[in-house]
């Protein structure tokens, strides 16, 4: 499904670190540490972010109102701060969370044959494919696009970031999904005002030509 990224960027493109700013920003040591991150991230995978293979990332959607961009964008933060933390190379495993769901094509297109059935066994393959052809990756890097899904790969992670990505994954999916349940609740509430409104609008309408 292909969708304006104009329309899906402005909920949920950078969702993740405005949150990491305003939860972590409370004093000013602690705003100019959080500056520091958001920056060094950022320069992390400058040359992933501003390529314009994977800004097309931006125009498919990935989980509920959330473009695929946006959604590795934030798997690539969350494992940067969980892997610095932590003591790990937290510069490869951010750079290859950023690529992890490197494809193209609509999964929920159930006019292709095997394209939903199979895509949980076969995107992790073609996103390193399609990796692989823009950048070179480390080993590292490429053990973690490959092996992003697992269990359901089967074979696990050879790296402790690779198991950081898998989880930070798996977080950011379930956090797009209750951020939709919140638009569509938005969105259901604002229709019934709306309907509501009209409602009022032809009794007043009603009464006043009742009047004259």
């Amino acid at each position: 499904m292909e969708i304006d990224s104009n329309d899906i960027e402005i909920t949920q493109e950078n969702v993740f670190i405005t949150d990491y700013k305003m939860k972590n920003s409370y004093d000013e040591e602690h705003r100019k540490q959080v500056e520091a991150n958001v920056k060094e991230f950022k320069e992390i995978i400058k040359d992933i972010a501003e390529n314009d293979n994977v800004c097309g990332l931006k125009d498919h959607e990935q989980h509920h109102h959330s473009t695929r961009y946006a959604h590795c964008e934030a798997v690539a933060f969350y494992t940067y701060l969980l892997c610095k933390k932590y003591k790990l190379d937290y510069i490869s495993a951010a750079r290859g969370a950023m690529l992890h769901d490197f494809y193209f094509y609509n999964w929920r297109n159930k006019h292709v044959e095997g394209q939903k059935k199979f895509h949980l066994l076969r995107h992790p393959k073609i996103a390193l494919e399609n990796a692989e052809e823009l950048f070179e990756l480390n080993d590292m890097e490429k053990d973690i696009i490959v092996k992003h899904m697992w269990p359901i790969t089967v074979i696990p992670p050879k790296f402790k970031e690779g198991y950081i990505v898998t989880l930070v994954d798996k977080y950011c999916a379930a956090r797009d999904f209750f951020v939709s349940l919140k638009i569509q609740r938005k969105l259901k509430l604002l229709a019934e005002i709306n309907n509501q409104d009209e409602q009022n609008e032809q009794v007043k309408i009603k009464d006043d030509t009742k009047d004259e």
